[in-house]
């Protein structure tokens, strides 16, 4: 299964910076698109972020351009999000998956795997 592991959530101020992780266990993510996703409180479950399998291509809904930035380290297997300026509405469970290829300057919207148990970050006024 193309299952992954989010870490690295936490509480942080206003403008305060935090770096999620996402890893695989037991397949090579460098093979995959990936994919952040985050579901905020009375929200649905929205794509933020994506990464090409190479880590040439990136893309970024409106609202965290400029402040988070994927990566990824396929050394490592891992794939990372950098989470700078944040504010309250970033509160919500952050989620990586496998995903489809990247098209254009959009992230697929569905995962190839199930979903993790997330990682929650909250931003505090």
């Amino acid at each position: 299964q193309l299952q992954l592991v989010e870490s690295g959530g936490g509480l942080v101020q206003t403008g305060g910076s935090l770096r999620l992780s996402c890893a695989a266990a037991g397949f090579f993510l460098d093979r995959y698109a990936i994919g952040w996703f985050r579901q905020g409180p009375g929200n649905e479950r929205e794509g933020i972020a994506c990464i090409s399998p190479s880590g040439s291509y990136r893309n970024y809904v409106d609202s965290v351009k400029g402040r988070f930035t994927i990566s990824r380290d396929n050394a490592e297997n891992t794939v990372y999000l950098q989470m700078n300026d944040l504010k309250p509405e970033d509160t919500a469970v952050y989620y990586c998956a496998a995903v489809a290829p990247l098209y254009r300057d959009t992230c697929p919207r569905t995962p190839l795997g199930p979903w993790g148990q997330g990682t929650q970050v909250t931003v505090s006024s």
